[in-house]
């Protein structure tokens, strides 16, 4: 599956929207993955996990013993991915504001991939990584939908991104005068009460 198909299966899904976007990591975009929009849809999630899951495949990790997704937004991509790998989805979701495998246990040396939405800084694949290396376990990368930092995002082990998708991002103390004149809109989830 190619970048293209995988733009084109957002785009169906409406997906891509434009506009001025306060993004989880606190960067500002013109241009905001609302990936709820394809994830609400069975078949287009299964057509971008499966090749995800195949992408996986065909870089020689070796064998997988499960796959952890960091929750809210990594459970569906997560579980499918999972079910094309053949091997047990878990998740890590936040404790006093730190990931944790609180509903499964994982044995020593467990050889793990994290699958993840969308990866724009790796701050929430970085902190899965810490907290799943804390348990003992191997991470051997992360994998996502797309990476829309083009291969700039630090999640602390390899990045295996189905497209890559460099959107612009600014600071908020940095916007260029076209997006600062828009209003600001916070469609992202990790901050909800």
């Amino acid at each position: 599956m190619t970048r293209d198909d995988v733009l084109s299966v957002f785009r169906d899904a409406g997906a891509i929207l434009e506009g001025h976007f306060i993004l989880t990591s606190g960067l500002r975009s013109p241009i905001f993955l609302q990936k709820a929009r394809v994830l609400m849809y069975p078949d287009k999630t299964e057509i971008l996990c499966k090749a995800l899951a195949e992408k996986i495949q065909a870089s020689d990790l070796g064998p997988l013993d499960f796959v952890v997704s960091p929750a809210l937004g990594g459970l569906i991509p997560g579980y499918e991915t999972a079910r094309h790998l053949d091997v047990p989805a878990m998740w890590v979701e936040r404790e006093d504001g730190e990931f944790r495998l609180r509903r499964f246990e994982m044995p020593e040396g467990a050889r793990v991939i994290i699958v993840e939405d969308i990866v724009t800084t790796g701050l929430s694949s970085r902190e899965t990584v810490t907290s799943l290396k804390a348990l003992g376990a191997e991470v051997l990368a992360v994998a996502c939908l797309i990476d829309r930092s083009g291969g700039e995002a630090d999640a602390g082990v390899p990045v295996i991104a189905l497209a890559d998708y460099k959107v612009p991002a600014y600071e908020p103390d940095n916007l260029p005068p076209e997006l600062a004149a828009l209003p600001a809109v916070k469609p992202g989830s990790r901050g909800l009460a």
